[in-house]
């Protein structure tokens, strides 16, 4: 197939390569194995008939914050903000909110709003500039000299593992218990260096962009991209799966896979090969999908308004369940992310809900029960509200997204030995030992999310390199 550039993989990160590739002029192929586009953005019927589920991403905190898509300036597309960013219930007293609004979110915090906005609000007041640093490595940046300053102050928080973090710098049950279930995000061991990072970039997101969701579903958000790029005089084709890099004819491809794919398209050499075998993936997830006849029954009314909620009781409970997890156990009270898209868009045929817990990767562990338990736990009565439930384990998901290795919606585990060597050591992992060939895929940095920085950090060194 002869094109100026290939792209392989239409997850947010190779759309995003192909869109910025073919921005630059190149004339561009994108090649999906699946039969619809988007990878972890893509949607569907999954319980009945006219209820839009999304299979994978939701909530679009990242997209609204990266580099890539503030730059891409996308048409078509429409973030609806829930009334509540993120609710934290718990056990015998109020639920703990999370608002787009910093000062809002510290009201309600009581004795720990200092705290709270000491740690979390200053990383949402240094705003961009600071998300530009962490987001984009090799930069180009144009911060003021100010910014390295709270960049350093950040990364020494960052560093930390949740539990200490929390202790220290919170008093209250309700702070504690709202920062971990935002680190929970990572699916580290609650108790591991870096957890406390991505408690605080998330938190900071939710109060500088909010944590909206996509209008009409993530489908959308992938079908503009595809869009952009055909527009642009590229071809997007699915349905049409590369198993070996010899059957593409481009001197630039871009490959949004994870680093076991990548070993059974290519012949490596053996020094790099050794390094992706290194290369590890964090715990899996197991997923729910359900249609209501109505919005949940939540004890604490207050939860209704959240796009997001984290079930999993205090800080305790919840770094229980993770370590659990890490371990290599399935956890009998699991830490549960849960999603309720239509606190923020009513256009998705009635109320579905999804939610997921952490369980070891490749776990055949149906968690079906311990999910709606600890649902149940917060909004009596929620089982009898169920229309359908759709279930999909590790080995589900997998067969859906072969990015999603083990059911790890990652891409590799997030832990600090692997952060800086994702997935290789190098000063410029998107960059193969193959001439012309880039990785892209969450298992390059910046990581997991839906900003397309992966790809856009591929595509510019593909660009620079010809």
């Amino acid at each position: 197939m002869a094109a100026d550039a290939v792209v392989v993989g239409s997850g947010p990160n190779g759309l995003m390569a192909a869109v910025l590739l073919a921005r630059a002029g190149r004339q561009v192929v994108l090649l999906e194995a699946a039969e619809r586009f988007g990878g972890g953005l893509r949607s569907g019927e999954l319980t009945l008939p006219g209820r839009v589920h999304d299979l994978g991403a939701t909530v679009m905190a990242m997209a609204l914050a990266s580099p890539a898509f503030r730059e891409l300036e996308l048409k078509g597309v429409e973030f609806a903000h829930p009334p509540v960013a993120a609710a934290h219930p718990l056990d015998g007293r109020p639920a703990v909110l999370a608002h787009r609004d910093v000062h809002r979110t510290a009201e309600g915090l009581g004795r720990d709003g200092g705290a709270w906005l000491a740690t979390v609000g200053a990383a949402a007041r240094a705003g961009f500039p600071l998300v530009d640093l962490l987001l984009k490595p090799l930069g180009p940046w144009a911060p003021r000299p100010r910014t390295f300053a709270q960049a350093a102050g950040f990364g020494a928080a960052a560093l930390l593992p949740t539990t200490t973090f929390a202790r220290t710098a919170f008093r209250t049950t309700e702070a504690r218990a709202l920062f971990a279930g935002m680190a929970a995000h990572s699916t580290l061991d609650l108790r591991s260096p870096l957890s406390a990072g991505y408690g605080l970039v998330l938190s900071a997101l939710a109060h500088l962009v909010g944590w909206p969701v996509v209008r009409g579903g993530s489908q959308v958000l992938a079908d503009a991209l595809v869009a952009e790029l055909r527009s642009l005089g590229g071809e997007a084709v699915s349905g049409h799966r590369v198993r070996r890099l010899a059957e593409l004819d481009a001197p630039i491809v871009v490959l949004d896979v994870t680093p076991r794919q990548f070993l059974a398209m290519a012949d490596l050499p053996a020094g790099y090969r050794r390094g992706l075998e290194r290369y590890r993936y964090g715990p899996g997830v197991f997923k729910m999908d359900w249609a209501l006849d109505g919005p949940v029954p939540w004890r604490d009314p207050a939860v209704a308004g959240a796009g997001t909620v984290h079930l999993g009781g205090t800080l305790e409970e919840i770094a229980l369940g993770e370590a659990e997890t890490a371990a290599g156990k399935t956890s009998p009270r699991p830490y549960v992310l849960l999603v309720q898209p239509y606190a923020a868009d009513p256009t998705r045929g009635g109320h579905t809900l999804w939610a997921y817990c952490h369980v070891p990767n490749g776990s055949r562990a149906d968690m079906s029960d311990a999910i709606e338990a600890q649902i149940e736990r917060y909004a009596p009565g929620f089982r009898d509200r169920v229309l359908a439930r759709h279930t999909m384990g590790p080995a589900d998901l997998e067969a859906v997204n072969p990015n999603l290795v083990g059911g790890d919606i990652g891409g590799g585990l997030a832990a600090l030995s692997q952060f800086l060597r994702r997935p290789v050591w190098s000063p410029a992992p998107w960059r193969t030992p193959l001439p012309g060939v880039f990785l892209c895929s969450s298992a390059t940095p910046p990581g997991p999310g839906v900003h397309g920085m992966g790809g856009w950090q591929a595509a510019r060194l593909a660009l620079r390199a010809r």
